[in-house]
């Protein structure tokens, strides 16, 4: 028999990773469509599209990994499976980070208005600034997860000798080193964390700026522009919650090899992180004009509507 914590744990698992794969899985439909019809794709679609794929395996590694946790615990704890799931965790959780922080940047560089040259200047070359911080995602994504493979393979070397004397505190230490590692490899994280911050600060404060300029304005324009400003602050603060809240469950999921309560924490970290990775592809969906548009068209049940290749808002 199933505890009630964790019956209540593969519900929540189950109901957030259909949620996250029909909404991750609708925005790469709608923008792989187009881009197979067009052969071509804007930045910010790729971009999107992009970070679609990652949540989708993200989301397929964190299912797995809460039925080993339920079902398997003696197998999550100690397995090879295990490790293999951190490595492909760690690298596209990486990747995944960096996607969502070019897409900062972009909507920054794109929507945001200052008279700074620094700002210009990028703004100007928005598009080269963010395909060389697409360049460096792959290349830091696959660094953190080499630095996580060569521990892994002394860890599994050790795991298969027969464990006596030296040998099990050799292994222990090299276990302590391994989950160490992981939790450390979480501070390459803290650069796209600042970097996402400092872009929808300036976006904002762009848009709250605009917004009182447009006071002074005649009141007939006012009401509709207002209102556009606000949704998209709205939808801004949302995705800064959610990305934030994701933050602190990956933290929370990478330290817990050392936190009492272990099992417990890992699987509120799982949810939280499950919440994020669902969330925000509907926060995206709908401030995306193209993309709202032909989601409602799909839940209407409107065929003639579904036709992938307009261009959508550049809000996130």
């Amino acid at each position: 028999m199933l505890r009630l914590s964790n019956m209540g744990f593969l519900v929540l698992t189950a109901i957030q990773f259909i949620l996250g794969m029909l909404g991750n899985g609708f925005i790469g439909w709608v923008n792989g469509s187009s881009w197979f019809k067009s052969k071509r794709i804007s930045l910010h679609d790729f971009v999107i599209t992009n970070l679609a794929v990652s949540r989708i395996v993200l989301l397929w590694i964190l299912l797995i990994d809460g039925i080993l946790l339920v079902f398997f615990p003696k197998l999550h704890d100690e397995g090879i499976i295990m490790q293999i799931i951190d490595v492909f965790w760690t690298f596209t959780n990486h990747l995944n980070i960096w996607l969502t922080t070019c897409l900062s940047v972009f909507y920054c560089l794109k929507v945001a208005s200052f008279s700074h040259p620094m700002f210009l200047w990028l703004k100007w070359r928005v598009s080269r600034v963010v395909v060389w911080m697409l360049l460096s995602t792959l290349l830091l994504s696959c660094c953190s997860a080499i630095s996580l493979i060569r521990e892994f393979k002394i860890y599994s070397v050790l795991g298969g000798i027969d464990r006596t004397g030296n040998m099990t505190e050799l292994f222990r230490k090299k276990e302590k080193e391994y989950k160490l590692i992981h939790v450390l490899g979480t501070l390459w994280d803290l650069p796209p964390l600042v970097i996402s911050l400092i872009s929808y600060f300036l976006l904002i404060l762009s848009l709250g700026r605009h917004m009182r300029q447009m006071h002074q304005d005649c009141a007939s324009s006012r009401d509709l522009s207002t209102e556009a400003h606000r949704r998209a602050i709205r939808v801004i603060l949302s995705f800064l919650f959610l990305f934030l809240l994701y933050y602190l469950s990956f933290y929370v999921l990478t330290s817990s090899y050392f936190l009492p309560a272990t099992k417990m924490i890992a699987k509120i970290g799982e949810v939280i992180a499950m919440l994020y990775l669902a969330g925000h592809s509907y926060v995206l969906i709908l401030g995306n004009s193209k993309l709202k548009q032909m989601f409602v068209a799909m839940l209407r049940c409107e065929p003639g509507c579904l036709k992938p290749g307009s261009k959508g808002s550049v809000y996130p």
